[in-house]
C-alpha cells in the first residue's frame, strides 16, 4: 500500500531525479526569533540605523544560514520526510542576500546516489540545491550528502 505523509526513498532519488520545494515569505517576527535564538544579534540584523549609514548591504538582510535553515526544514515537510536518516556532510555557498520580505523555496538535483555499504536499509544521496528568491535569484547553493532509507532493504 502506498504511504501518504512520507518522503521519497532512496530507491525514488536516482541521478538526475530534480524536485522543488513549496515556497515561504520571510517575516520581520521570523528574522527576530532565529537570531535571538541562535545570538546572531549583530547590528546588521538588530540596528535599523546602522543598516541606513554603515552597512554594505541596502534592505533588511536575514542571515544566510537562516535561509539555509529554513529550506532545510522545507525539505524536512516534503521530499525528505520520515525517509531522511542522516545529514553527513554539506557544502553551503552564499551568493546573493535573502531580505525580509523575500520568499524562497528550494530547488535540488540529485548528483550522486549509492547504496550504503554498512546499513542493507539504506542509501547515500548527494544533492545538489539552490535556495530560489521570488525573482528567480538564486541565493545559496549547497550539496548535501544524505543517508536515505531504503523502502526495500532486501533488494
Amino acid at each position: 500500500m502506498e504511504e501518504y505523509g512520507t518522503g521519497l526513498y532512496f530507491e525514488d532519488l536516482p541521478v538526475g531525479k530534480k524536485f522543488r520545494t513549496a515556497g515561504r515569505t520571510i517575516t520581520e517576527a521570523d528574522l527576530v526569533a532565529f537570531i535571538n535564538c541562535t545570538g546572531l544579534t549583530g547590528e546588521m540584523f538588530t540596528n535599523l540605523e546602522f543598516l541606513k549609514s554603515g552597512s554594505a548591504i541596502k534592505g533588511r538582510p536575514v542571515p544566510g544560514n537562516f535561509s539555509y535553515c529554513l529550506c532545510e526544514g522545507l525539505g524536512v515537510q516534503g521530499p525528505t520526510r520520515n525517509t531522511g536518516l542522516a545529514l553527513l556532510e554539506v557544502e553551503l555557498k552564499f551568493l546573493k542576500p535573502v531580505f525580509v520580505g523575500d520568499t524562497i523555496h528550494l530547488e535540488s538535483e540529485v548528483v550522486e546516489a549509492r547504496p550504503s555499504k554498512s546499513r542493507k536499509n539504506a542509501g547515500l544521496v548527494r544533492f545538489r540545491s539552490s535556495i530560489v528568491k521570488q525573482d528567480g535569484t538564486v541565493a545559496v547553493v549547497y550539496t548535501p550528502l544524505r543517508l536515505m532509507k531504503r523502502r526495500n532493504p532486501e533488494t
